[in-house]
């Protein structure tokens, strides 16, 4: 069997693939493509699984072509959608292609000199000078309607009650990918194409495509769509997209993002988001499960997946940050980090802004927590929680009494208090 297909097995990263695959690419190096969504100016962690799927190809010898839609990406892929989504320009879409290939080379090797170096292309390059009439004439009357409507894609939008139907133009996407895997095998010896599972149906209509224009063979390779142990989504958070790009993710709440995982997610996403050795995931697994409370997986993945997609230096000073929140000594900890990370780390915590001069005589903690932020509801909420001993500043616990002075501000600008574990607030004096 294929290297490359035993290394996604034992990865848990394949799903399904058509026959003579693996026979096909055990002869010599082979070219596959994937393509990828350019609507947005970054990839989010969604894309994480078709990028190192075509990172493990690279790195067993074959050529990964990273496809990215401007073309498609004008029409919109109805494969798991309920609705048409927007579309964007030419322009916009030229200027996320060059972001998305930035962001790919972290995981592959564009180097001309090698045999096997990566590709990005955009199959807009070619659709665009192809007239509608030449595209139904010669390749639309080879696909019937009743083939493209026997896609589950097809038939799960239009037989949903919340759908409003399908327009023709994203009813004809899957043609127009399937056109793209006949270009791709003519002009770049491209016979295999891989995706999610739920990509298959486009996959094997490029497929018969090639088979009926060409009296030639494509292949076809999928990975399973990942999901998380609660049911949820996998690359979602609270606040939306986990992406790529740290000016919409910051580099700490990525690396939190892979931290905070449960033990099963942990165990799975070792295996598919790093590129860590059998023997080493089952080593690490192992001593996990010695001492879960330790968070061996947790930390492992969170540090290799953030090094590939940021740089070890930022990686670093992320864990750094997250060691702190929980120091026993936080607000020495805590006056050491920059403030761009101090931010990071409490990016998205509710925060109230005074005036600095109002701690010339010190600000009573009552005030501070109802009138002056808002925090809690009112001065008896506030007196009550105080009672309580529910209230932290800085992670220290204070009582009724306390006064806030110029001494408690983090690097002479923050505080950050507690009520109990889970309400944090901010409050920055300015």
């Amino acid at each position: 069997m294929s290297k490359f297909i035993l290394e996604l097995q034992w990865r848990n990263m394949l799903h399904d693939l058509t026959p003579g695959i693996e026979d096909f690419i055990s002869k010599k190096s082979k070219s596959a493509y994937i393509g990828f969504d350019p609507t947005s100016d970054s990839l989010h962690i969604g894309n994480l699984v078709p990028i190192m799927l075509l990172a493990h190809f690279q790195r067993h010898g074959h050529k990964p072509i990273a496809l990215i839609g401007g073309a498609t990406g004008m029409i919109g892929d109805p494969s798991g959608k309920s609705s048409e989504r927007n579309l964007l320009d030419e322009q916009t879409l030229i200027f996320n292609q060059e972001k998305i290939k930035k962001q790919l080379s972290k995981f592959l090797i564009f180097d001309t000199k090698k045999d096997n170096d990566a590709e990005v292309l955009n199959n807009h390059d070619w659709m665009k000078s192809i007239s509608f009439l030449q595209f139904i004439r010669d390749y639309g009357k080879h696909i019937s309607v009743n083939y493209m409507m026997a896609k589950d894609s097809v038939k799960n939008r239009i037989s949903s009650e919340n759908a409003s139907g399908m327009s023709y133009t994203e009813f004809s996407y899957q043609m127009v990918q399937g056109y793209d895997f006949l270009h791709l095998k003519r002009n770049y010896d491209c016979h295999i194409q891989m995706g999610g599972s739920d990509q298959w149906g486009n996959i094997t209509t490029g497929m018969e495509l090639i088979r009926r224009v060409d009296n030639d063979k494509g292949y076809a390779l999928t990975c399973p769509l990942i999901t998380r142990a609660d049911g949820k989504k996998f690359g979602k958070s609270e606040q939306g997209n986990i992406w790529l790009d740290k000016t919409k993710t910051s580099v700490f709440r990525f690396y939190q993002y892979w931290l905070n995982t449960t033990d099963e997610d942990a165990e799975k996403f070792i295996k598919i988001f790093t590129f860590l050795g059998k023997s080493e995931i089952d080593e690490l697994i192992h001593e996990h499960k010695k001492a879960p409370h330790l968070r061996i997986l947790q930390k492992k993945l969170a540090a290799e997946i953030t090094t590939i997609v940021h740089s070890e230096e930022e990686m670093n000073k992320s864990s750094e940050a997250s060691n702190v929140l929980f120091s026993k000594n936080f607000l020495n900890e805590i006056s050491k980090i920059d403030e761009k990370t101090f931010l990071e780390i409490f990016e998205g915590v509710p925060s109230a802004e005074i005036k600095y001069n109002e701690l010339k005589a010190g600000m009573d903690i009552i005030k501070l927590l109802s009138e002056k932020t808002g925090f809690l509801s009112s001065n008896s909420a506030a007196r009550r929680s105080l009672e309580e001993n529910s209230i932290y500043v800085n992670k220290t616990k204070v009582g009724v009494a306390y006064t806030i002075e110029k001494k408690d501000l983090i690097n002479n600008k923050y505080i950050l208090i507690n009520k109990g574990k889970k309400s944090t607030f901010l409050v920055k004096f300015s």
